[in-house]
């Protein structure tokens, strides 16, 4: 059903190749478009934004590279010091990792 395609990098603009493979994983995963890039940009690209491990917020993206911030706050259970990712404001409970990590497994 599929066959192995050539494709040119938008980046470096060299040819790569879209094996039946890689074709099928896409249709499997919904993708609908083409990889624009060649494995080699596409791994530069990931990793210029920080995703190694997982993406998102929770997933360690940091923005570009950049440290991010972080607050101390005092721990609602057990009143440790904590570093948290937002400015704690008062109204809603902040939890350190030792506290936090458990009421994980009730949501």
């Amino acid at each position: 059903m599929y066959r192995d395609e050539t494709l040119n990098c938008t980046d470096c603009s060299r040819p790569f190749a879209f094996t039946a493979s890689e074709q099928e994983f896409f249709a499997a995963k919904g993708f609908t478009n083409k990889p624009s890039r060649c494995p080699d940009c596409r791994a530069a690209r990931k990793a210029q934004r920080g995703e190694g491990g997982g993406g998102g917020a929770r997933g360690g993206y940091s923005g570009g590279g950049a440290q991010r911030e972080m607050f101390d706050a005092i721990c609602s259970t057990c009143g440790k010091t904590a570093q948290v990712p937002f400015k704690p404001r008062g109204d809603k409970p902040v939890y350190c990792r030792d506290c936090f990590t458990p009421r994980q497994s009730y949501r």
